[in-house]
């Protein structure tokens, strides 16, 4: 193996997903079965890494300020579904059993590795509750000692005492210690319907 291909197949080998066995299968894929396909790769991965970032209000990805989904008038911006990361949103999205907006935390709350609240996106979020807009919450973290935890502090901590905001968790239909981007369509779409007060 030459140092370039075995550099790539290093590279490769650190994405999620993919082992030994299955970076070399991309990287023989990409240079010797598709060439013409590794500038184009290439172009999109640095025209992603310029143009996503986070959206100013709910912290999914987004192009401009904010993300097409709040960015979208027919979405229910009064039911905020608040999720770890952004692949539980593809997921929930996905499911198309919900029709409000999202807070992505980028994380959950979890002492024992260093992550507090100052490590979570929860501004916008404090900002949201504080306005009133917000009329429930719900709770879609993942039903582990972490998402327990993140979601006493959501419900203790932010939700400002003037305010009457609905509090819902999902749990139905998925799994102890499983998280959103797991589940399945249907799974999800139980979740949701079958969400109940948090408290």
């Amino acid at each position: 193996m030459t140092p370039s291909l075995e550099n790539l197949q290093q590279l490769l080998k650190k994405l999620p997903g993919l082992g030994y066995r299955s970076a070399e299968r991309v990287a023989l894929h990409l240079l010797l079965e598709k060439p013409e396909s590794l500038p184009v790769l290439v172009n999109a991965l640095q025209t992603a890494a310029t143009s996503v970032r986070r959206c100013d209000r709910c912290g999914h990805l987004a192009e401009d300020k904010l993300c097409e989904i709040c960015a979208d008038e027919k979405r229910d911006a009064r039911i905020v579904c608040v999720v770890e990361n952004v692949p539980d949103v593809i997921a929930l999205e996905r499911s198309g059993a919900y029709r409000g907006v999202y807070h992505v935390l980028h994380g959950k709350l979890s002492p024992l590795q260093g992550i507090g609240p100052e490590q979570l996106n929860l501004t916008p979020l404090q900002d949201r509750l504080d306005s009133g807009e917000i009329e429930e919450l719900i709770l879609a973290l993942s039903n582990d000692v972490e998402g327990e935890a993140t979601c006493h502090f959501l419900t203790s901590e932010m939700i400002p005492a003037n305010q009457e905001v609905a509090v819902s968790r999902i749990g139905f239909g998925l799994p102890s210690g499983g998280g959103v981007v797991y589940a399945d369509s249907v799974t999800l779409k139980s979740a949701l319907d079958g969400r109940r007060t948090y408290s």
